[in-house]
């Protein structure tokens, strides 16, 4: 099956309707019936702003980014986006075009 590697990337605290960004777009997913998605938080980083973050005893908690992806078809990428954008939340993300199937079925 041919789709999207779609990579979504927030940061620890960032909040939607009062839960964290990585929850909530793992709860809509599950709720459009997508077959799957997972949340990474990461070590290290820096974004936009080069600051690099690290997660150290002395780094600020909440400012590592979670990065939370999903392997989908076009048509399921773009109900999870129309979703966000209607919530109208400034998020940044990356689409990878995807070949994918499972083994042994």
């Amino acid at each position: 099956m041919r789709g999207s590697f779609l990579r979504f990337y927030v940061h620890e605290s960032d909040r939607v309707r009062g839960r964290p960004a990585w929850e909530w777009l793992l709860d809509q997913a599950n709720q459009l019936g997508l077959r799957g998605g997972s949340a990474f938080k990461a070590m290290a980083g820096f974004g936009r702003h080069h600051v690099l973050r690290e997660n150290t005893f002395f780094e600020l908690a909440g400012s590592l980014a979670v990065e939370v992806e999903f392997i989908v078809a076009e048509d399921e990428a773009e109900q999870l986006l129309d979703l966000v954008r209607r919530e109208k939340l400034k998020l940044f993300y990356a689409t990878i075009p995807a070949q994918f199937t499972v083994l042994g079925e």
